[in-house]
């Protein structure tokens, strides 16, 4: 079975066991920071697998969600024992979601941040060779949460470092922290997710800890996707009734020599001149 650095890291096989053919089914996966990510941001990948029997969705949760926010029936929670809840949740929505497998690496937080982490970077390498996904979800590079850039970060890097090369793996940086409304049309990579609602709401339900520590993911995370899908164009009909964006992090580990802070630069500055172009074009004649 594959190694992991950390001695407290799990591998859940919903179906209850598994092995290293096992990991191989896996053609989607999503690699998140905190229980409840995934389901956040890579609800695409999980849905696209529930669907199809032919595709296996691989979730890996890096940390161990010790630093949440918690109020109400969570207020005098121990950090130990809410890891041991956010751990027995990501487990649940793994079983809900009929995932291939689910990691929990539980590492904290602060352990993964500045610098790269290399024990990590190995685990997430050997998480890769042994799945060999197609398709990979993790947050995108304008999140404002240091721990999802982190994972971000860490998940391109060992990428980068994978012998051979992948050359067949899409990449996206998905949304949680931080919207990709302001991603210019052209650059945004638009999942429909409009299927199996009810099976979204419960998925995010599960998380109770979160949902009743304070934060109403659920209700956010079903009105982005609605909003989405609403607000993507203006002068077309809907196509679908939720959806996810994402940007293209594909080129980051196809041309390893690219600048990371360049490449997310270059869409800022181009969300910067599609604002400053149609201001400047409706201003004209104006006194």
């Amino acid at each position: 079975m594959i190694a992991l650095s950390n001695p407290k890291a799990e591998i859940y096989f919903p179906q209850g066991s598994g092995d290293d053919l096992h990991l191989e089914q896996t053609t989607h996966l999503g690699v998140g920071a905190h229980p409840d990510d995934l389901e956040i941001f890579a609800i695409h990948g999980i849905l696209e697998a529930y669907a199809d029997q032919n595709k296996h969705f691989t979730g890996v949760t890096v940390t161990d969600g010790r630093g949440a926010p918690r109020s109400g029936d969570y207020a005098g929670t121990s950090d130990e024992t809410l890891v041991k809840i956010r751990s027995s949740e990501q487990k649940k929505s793994a079983d809900l979601g009929q995932y291939n497998t689910q990691f929990l690496l539980n590492y904290t937080s602060s352990s993964i941040k500045s610098p790269i982490n290399p024990d990590l970077v190995a685990d997430l390498k050997n998480i890769l060779t042994a799945t060999s996904p197609s398709i990979i979800y993790t947050h995108n590079l304008a999140d404002k949460h240091d721990t999802h850039v982190a994972v971000a970060l860490t998940l391109i890097q060992a990428l980068r470092d994978l012998e051979p090369a992948p050359r067949t793996i899409k990449l996206y940086g998905c949304e949680v922290w931080r919207g990709l409304d302001w991603l210019p049309d052209e650059k945004k990579v638009v999942f429909d997710v409009s299927e199996h609602i009810t099976l979204q709401e419960n998925l995010l339900s599960i998380f109770e800890s979160q949902i009743s520590g304070g934060k109403r993911y659920d209700l956010a995370t079903l009105g982005r996707r609605l909003t989405n899908a609403t607000y993507f164009q203006s002068h077309h009909t809907d196509t679908a009734s939720h959806a996810v964006y994402a940007m293209d992090l594909t080129p980051l580990i196809n041309h390893p020599e690219m600048d990371i802070e360049a490449y997310i630069s270059k869409d800022i500055n181009d969300f910067a001149a599609d604002v400053r172009e149609r201001l400047k074009r409706l201003r004209k004649g104006s006194v």
